[in-house]
């Protein structure tokens, strides 16, 4: 018996007062509770909004298992994990713009516009990563690129043809895509905020000294568990309506 206890892995003491460390745990069991939650009720809803619960779920776990892992590298290295990050954005930003093709279909929204969103996604999340990860010296150039590709999602979201196919639907497909749009607008922008608070730059003494990682943990599990749950009322407000 004592064997079997002394074989098993040590878990690495965190500080009463690390609060990375802190919002890596309660992220990675919010984010695991919400998948449960969203794949638990799928089978509630007809087939019309089964793909967006399902993309919901998927979403929070993908979330939940790079926490997994993000919160172990916290606690041994005591360093951002940015590379388990970008990995878990590059998966799961995309599938919130997705969340967002799955919703207007009901007005006739084309796959064009999913896969505009997708691509607008990618670049600003790789443009991001080489400007906190590969050339940290250039930093504002690629955060810009970054913020230029986010702007134009928030346009198409806001005004664009997102806009328009959601007022043709009307009702509680409007309402929830404008909840989602000020999840993006205000939401997402706590990532840029994290972006400045870690790279050199002109913003440094606006933002430098930030816990970066505390800024993404939060924003991460507000945004996306956030952005599920309005998918799951539209749902629920539109299987009862129906």
């Amino acid at each position: 018996m004592e064997n079997l206890f002394t074989s098993l892995p040590m878990v690495a003491k965190i500080a009463t007062n690390d609060y990375v460390g802190f919002t890596f745990f309660v992220g990675c069991m919010a984010m695991m509770a919400a998948s449960a939650f969203f794949f638990l009720s799928m089978n509630g809803f007809d087939k019309k909004w089964k793909t967006s619960i399902l993309v919901s779920g998927l979403i929070t776990f993908i979330a939940a298992v790079h926490y997994w892992y993000m919160r172990d590298y916290w606690a041994v290295n005591a360093e951002s994990p940015t590379f388990f990050r970008y990995v878990d954005w590059i998966l799961t930003v995309p599938l919130m713009c997705v969340e967002f093709y799955l919703i207007l279909k009901v007005a006739g929204a084309k796959k064009s516009l999913m896969w505009r969103l997708i691509f607008l996604s990618v670049v600003m999340l790789v443009t991001g990563y080489i400007g906190e990860a590969v050339y940290r010296d250039q930093a504002q150039i690629w955060g810009l690129i970054s913020g230029i590709a986010y702007f134009v999602i928030v346009y198409d979201i806001w005004l664009g043809q997102a806009k328009k196919l959601a007022q043709e639907a009307g009702g509680a497909v409007l309402k929830a895509h404008k909840t989602l749009c000020w999840f993006v607008l205000v939401g997402w922008a706590i990532y840029p905020i994290g972006y400045m608070a870690g790279t050199p730059g002109w913003y440094e003494g606006i933002f430098g000294g930030l816990a970066l990682d505390v800024v993404y943990n939060i924003g991460d599990a507000i945004n996306k568990i956030g952005f599920g749950l309005v998918v799951y009322n539209l749902a629920v407000t539109a299987s009862s309506d129906s």
